[in-house]
């Protein structure tokens, strides 16, 4: 395959990477209209768990597959790649069925964690937990044998099936979610754990159609594949053992700083309900506060973080290559991009959603639990800078092969977590959750940057000066909207659907616009975003 190609298909599957994300972002909005904030809880109670034992069923499986396909391949060995992906199916198809067997029966023990006190009629019962923990498990069954499929097309130079699987995958899931939550609830007038429980059933339903994606496209390649095996150059005859040796290694890295974020939700999920009921809260309130902080606030930050990342993290296989060939000057200059782009897209956007919570929230989510929907989302949205950082500064690490002190790194992050999220959430209620996950996030991120100072010898005091200088823009820019935002509020108070829209629209353009000029004047815009936007520094 040229080079050509391979990159094309490098975009194709970079972009609907992020299709699909951004894809799980919004649906959120239409679902949390029909179940309300309670029921989103509802939904993470049972989505949280099945995301880390997915991680661990899967283990980073698909990049990982794909770098040891690639590396055969490249040798002419095309018998170990399939080999691999013969006996990866039935590997993960077991792992999968147990991860689903351990979800399906510990459900009522889950539960048992999430809500303490079941007697409590304001909030979710216990049943309905374990309901949704149990639908959701089923997607165990299926999902990470598709993990192995698509790591072996990507390890072939064809992104295309796992491009089409995932967004096909992601497509039906949102369809099947908010069509049954509309059907049990304004059709059969079903009650909301009902409308929960089948909502999270559409993870495994878009599995299915992913899998059918994937099948469809190995019938149709199969005669070629099949020809590549037979012209095998070299057969390199692995023992099973080894082959899964060398392929943890490859997974192990990459699937643990995956699981960053699942890992910080997973203790606010255990401490959440148990602490505020503890200090006073009811039930139905401290469910509703964690509704807006695990799903409908987490979601709105997630999307500065995705744009962020996906600029930046093209960036690291040039890191790689500098590091490798010892190539300090480029290298330097690769790490403070990298680093710029974060903080040039992440401050601004992040100090944004500050500004505008309450008008964000209200035009997205309605003004029904808007207190509490704006509080948590305003004292939030600064955790996106961290959650951008992180992603990047633990894949430079990867570039630079340190990935052990990635793992270090998140390890300390989730014991700081671990240790201060009860007693914080006691002492200062949901904003106890916000700082715990700020503080394990900024010292995992310290950490790093400790390893790549030393591992790379890199000198971060460039970085620093045009950090102040974002940061002084950033200012200005909020000032701006401030004053734009109260003017607004005066002429539209935020009573309304309409008047929400037009609170934003107008101090949201006024953000953007102020911020693009004054970067763009000053030459900033230019350099931070490098040659992909030269336009920007005529």
């Amino acid at each position: 395959m040229t080079d050509s190609k391979f990159l094309r298909g490098t975009m194709i599957l970079t972009m609907a990477t992020f299709a699909s994300k951004i894809l799980g972002m919004i649906y959120v909005f239409p679902f949390v209209a029909m179940v309300g904030q309670q029921g989103l809880a509802l939904y993470q109670y049972g989505y949280q768990p099945y995301v880390i034992l997915l991680s661990m069923a899967t283990l980073g499986v698909p990049m990982a597959v794909s770098k040891f396909v690639s590396k055969y391949n490249a040798m002419g060995d095309y018998k170990t790649g399939q080999r691999l992906l013969k006996t990866g199916i039935l590997f993960m198809s077991i792992t999968g069925f147990l991860a689903f067997l351990v979800l399906f029966s510990m459900a009522p023990v889950i539960s048992g964690w999430i809500i303490s006190d079941p007697s409590d009629l304001d909030g979710n019962s216990l049943i309905d937990v374990t309901f949704v923990i149990r639908m959701v498990s089923v997607a165990l069954i299926i999902i990470p044998a598709m993990a192995v499929i698509r790591g072996y097309f990507q390890g072939n130079q064809s992104m295309g099936p796992t491009a089409v699987s995932q967004v096909l995958e992601q497509l039906i899931r949102i369809v099947f979610i908010l069509s049954m939550a509309y059907s049990v609830l304004y059709i059969m007038d079903g009650d909301l754990g009902t409308a929960v429980g089948f909502a999270t059933f559409g993870a495994f339903v878009g599995g299915l159609g992913g899998l059918a994606v994937l099948l469809f496209y190995w019938k149709k390649r199969k005669h070629f594949i099949d020809q590549q095996v037979n012209e095998s150059t070299v057969d390199h005859n692995l023992p099973l053992s080894n082959m899964y040796k060398e392929l943890i290694m490859y997974a192990l890295p990459f699937s643990f700083v995956g699981l960053a974020i699942p890992l910080f939700q997973l203790v606010d999920l255990f401490t959440f309900n148990n602490a505020l009921t503890a200090s006073g809260y009811t039930l139905g309130e401290a469910e509703t506060m964690y509704g807006v902080f695990s799903g409908s606030a987490h979601r709105l930050i997630l999307i500065p973080v995705a744009i962020a990342t996906a600029m930046s993290v093209t960036l690291i296989p040039a890191i790689t290559k500098s590091f490798t060939s010892q190539n300090d000057e480029v290298l330097q200059n690769q790490i403070t991009q990298a680093f710029q782009i974060i903080i040039f897209l992440a401050v601004p956007a992040s100090a944004g959603l500050m500004l505008l919570s309450y008008p964000t929230f209200a035009l997205l989510f309605g003004l029904n639990d808007i207190e509490v929907g704006g509080y948590i989302l305003r004292y939030y949205a600064p955790v996106a800078i961290l959650f951008s950082l992180f992603s990047v500064s633990a894949a430079m690490l990867q570039g630079i092969n340190q990935q052990r002190f990635a793992v270090l790194s998140l390890i300390v992050g989730i014991l700081i977590k671990l240790i201060l999220t009860y007693p914080l959430l006691i002492a200062l209620g949901s904003m106890g959750a916000i700082i715990s996950t700020f503080l394990g996030f900024t010292a995992a991120i310290i950490f790093n940057l400790v390893i790549i100072a030393k591992y790379a010898d890199f000198d971060f005091r460039p970085l620093i000066k045009r950090t102040i200088l974002i940061a002084a823009v950033t200012i200005v820019m909020s000032l701006g909207v401030i004053i734009v935002k109260e003017g607004a509020e005066q002429l539209f108070p935020l009573v309304s659907w309409m008047n929400a829209l037009l609170i934003e629209l107008f101090a949201m353009v006024t953000g953007i616009l102020l911020y693009f000029i004054i970067t763009v004047k000053i030459g900033l815009a230019g350099k931070v975003l490098g040659d992909r936007f030269s336009i920007l520094k005529k």
